[in-house]
């Protein structure tokens, strides 16, 4: 039988997803390995259970994945993981927080030092959604300097030290011998940090930061807008009723009444967490427990006697008065900058200001691609199936003239920043783009915007951005994360990206899990629209075509080329054609010297149909690569300057280490994967199966219409994904001749 673990770890997961993974690798990547790791799904509707059962996978320390049948809430989450527990303390950690490099060294020497406390008490620090960090406040109670362990008695100012459950280490007999527990609700550390401190024969201290507690913008229940935090007079009313069950006790009464007394008052000042017609009931409720708990012989702070006032001497009144008062001055802030606003506006916000004052129409949607470009990406396939699916829709498309040309008759045409604009905008119940609309927008009660985004995600986005100056360019962040908050529904086409968006994009919408709309038409395509576009291109019959389209470059302002086209179709031969696409970014094309066999498609406005009439896809970062191996056809990967581009952009994973095709890190090397048939060889067909099993799970062609089902007609259940092993994308031109004379391979 192996040995017992030193600690055991305890991680309840619920809706943290984005966030799992880092908090798992924190914990199994420290310096000190003895341990076991518990992971307990509350049931939740996400990724984490497949998120642990992975980790499980591949570390044996991760004893257990507990699974719960139905939500229970963090508190009975970690009662659970407490009944699989074997090791000599139990640590716990929220799904979403992490330990800091060589904290549980740190612990485990500590431990050792003072003899084997009942319970150890360690620092932290909040960790905003900006990444800075802000060590507590109380950090002062945990000095290490004179005797260790300690009883409560000596040290009473630890009770001061914020009352959660993730900062401390506990002997594992110690509560089972006291049979601690959890309670439901929320606010349950309370109940469990007191009484645990006052029941401790030995406790030590440890001034050092273990865990870093991450602040979520979203989702945090105790940050909600909810009757949920009446739990906090039931949680008090357990820290009482354990005092009056042991008389020895009696002495903190007067310091737990004091310490309830100012929690309760700073739950009643964040004034978003209770709702509007609940706060009356909340101030009754707050002035019968400081009645029925007052003890005499606590002092109090000047300002907490103010506050407290308000509450207890007939303060209900005089409390919601001076609330009221505040809300007068910040309405009349907002009417003095709406009437600058509208002067500086004119004619066009009052315009969408009486709109807005008019019914949604739910039968109008209104679409957008890359800030005014024409009919393109995900919008465009979703366009077409809010009109398929739902014939009475009416849909618009925001453009700028110039791009006018490739929208469908069937919609509307709205030039950004006209009158029409904003009357689609105010009267449209579907708001969809791939990237945000007008910052101006003022999304309205029953408007539904979807955020389709353009693609898988390999370089750094959102948050993940704020330490790379070269690619955030000036981002005001703050504004990014609140065009996310308008969010209702984002586009995911796979795990990955989900982890990816929902973390570097931390609102509360919905992720949809369905494929990529713009990918459907691979799968829906056949022969003869692949001839037809090729045709169109002017590709000569026969001819191999390679669809080239490197990717923006965050570290350089002008474009350059990395490869020679001309020299690179003088090797490979008279077969062989390219299709060179420059990155929309940089506004001008690859080559200026195109011809017959050199392609310039930049202004050509469906990339997809590009994807179609090419054989193979050579890009260096892009994230078109992931798209394309939908098509299940040959993609080579030039990374060149891979050093460079991930100094600048930063990746979230290797690349080169998990490639869909074969890599060529110079131009030669790219020439010769052509030259001997490697860029459509085994190996080459291995890695993209590997590469599609990841990136491609849900995209069988049906995305769009799976999110129309959803979004506009409210079906629950979306259609089932068709196996990748039972798809069939359109074969290129290439595939469906025979490799006649070597063109095809070496």
């Amino acid at each position: 039988m192996s040995p017992l673990p030193r600690f055991s770890v305890i991680v309840p997961a619920y809706k943290v997803q984005a966030y799992l993974q880092e908090c798992l690798d924190s914990v199994l990547s420290q310096s000190f390995t003895d341990l076991e790791l518990i992971v307990v799904d509350d049931a939740s509707p996400d990724n984490c259970g497949a998120i642990a059962d992975e980790t499980a996978t591949r570390d044996p320390r991760v004893r257990s994945t507990v699974r719960l049948r139905e939500n229970a809430g963090p508190g009975a989450a970690r009662n659970k993981g407490m009944e699989y527990a074997r090791g000599d303390y139990l640590l716990f950690l929220d799904g979403d927080d992490t330990f800091t490099p060589g904290a549980l060294q740190a612990i485990a020497d500590r431990v050792k030092e003072t003899g084997e406390p009942d319970v150890l008490v360690h620092d932290f620090a909040r960790v905003s959604w900006s990444g800075e960090s802000v060590r507590d406040a109380r950090a002062p109670q945990l000095t290490e300097r004179g005797p260790a362990p300690f009883r409560l008695d000596d040290r009473p100012g630890l009770l001061h030290v914020r009352p959660v459950v993730w900062n401390k280490a506990y002997k594992r007999e110690f509560v089972e011998d006291h049979d601690f527990r959890l309670p439901p609700g929320v606010y349950e550390d309370t109940a469990w940090t007191y009484p645990v401190l006052m029941a401790a024969e030995s406790v030590a201290t440890l001034d050092r930061v273990c865990v870093h507690h991450r602040r979520r913008r979203h989702g945090s229940l105790l940050g909600a807008t909810t009757r949920a935090h009446f739990d906090v007079f039931a949680q008090y009313d357990r820290v009482f009723a354990y005092i009056d069950e042991r008389p020895e006790l009696a002495q903190w009464r007067p310091v737990l009444f004091r310490l309830m007394a100012d929690h309760l008052t700073s739950v009643l000042s964040a004034r978003h967490r209770l709702p509007r017609e609940a706060r009356a009931e909340f101030v009754r409720t707050v002035r019968a427990h400081c009645a029925r708990y007052r003890t005499p012989g606590a002092p109090v702070r000047a300002r907490a006697r103010f506050r407290r006032a308000l509450l207890l001497i007939g303060g209900q009144r005089l409390h919601r008065a001076l609330w009221a008062g505040a809300r007068l001055v910040r309405g009349a802030g907002r009417l003095l900058r709406g009437l600058a606003g509208l002067f500086r506006t004119a004619g066009l916000r009052l315009h969408y200001r009486l709109q807005r004052l008019l019914p949604l129409r739910a039968d109008r949607a209104v679409f957008a691609a890359y800030d005014g470009r024409g009919y393109e990406c995900s919008p465009a396939a979703l366009e077409n199936a809010f009109r398929t699916y739902v014939p009475h829709m009416r849909t618009s498309w925001a453009a700028r003239p110039e791009h006018h040309h490739t929208l469908p008759v069937a919609a509307r045409r709205v030039l950004p920043g006209s009158m029409a604009y904003w009357t689609a905008l105010a009267r449209s119940t579907y708001l969809v783009s791939n990237v945000d609309f007008d910052r101006r927008l003022v999304k309205r009660r029953g408007q539904v915007l979807l955020q389709t985004r353009h693609g898988t995600p390999l370089k750094h986005m959102g948050l993940d951005l704020q330490d790379r100056p070269a690619a955030a360019r000036g981002t005001d962040f703050g504004a990014a994360l609140r065009d996310s908050d308008r969010w209702d529904y984002v586009l995911s086409g796979n795990r990955h990206s989900t982890l990816v968006w929902e973390r570097v994009h931390p609102s509360p919408y919905t992720t949809l899990e369905y494929g990529s709309p713009r990918n459907d038409v691979f799968l829906r395509a056949n022969s003869t629209d692949v001839a037809r576009v090729r045709e169109h291109l002017g590709i000569p019959e026969g001819a191999v075509a390679v669809l080239y389209a490197p990717t923006h470059r965050d570290y350089r302002h002008s474009q350059r080329a990395h490869l020679d086209l001309e020299r690179v179709l003088r090797k490979l031969g008279p077969r062989f054609v390219v299709l060179a696409r420059a990155h929309h970014g940089y506004g001008s094309p690859l080559t200026d010297l195109a011809h017959g066999r050199l392609l310039d498609v930049t202004g050509y406005p469906s990339v997809e149909n590009l994807c179609l009439a090419s054989d193979a896809l050579v890009t260096d970062y892009s994230s078109l690569m992931f798209d394309y191996a939908n098509l299940d056809r040959p993609i080579v990967i030039h990374a060149e300057d891979w050093e460079a581009y991930e100094a600048a952009r930063g990746t979230y994973f290797d690349l080169r280490s998990f490639p869909p095709g074969a890599v060529a890190r110079s131009e030669d090397e790219l020439i010769d994967i052509f030259a001997t048939g490697h860029w459509r060889g085994s190996r080459s067909a291995q890695l993209r199966a590997a590469f599609r099993e990841r990136f491609c799970p849900y995209d069988d062609g049906r995305a769009a219409e799976r999110v129309v089902r959803r979004v506009v007609l409210g079906e629950a259940a979306p259609p089932d994904f068709v196996p990748l092993a039972e798809r069939h994308p359109v074969p290129s031109a290439a595939a469906a001749r025979p490799a006649a004379d070597g063109a095809l391979g070496p």
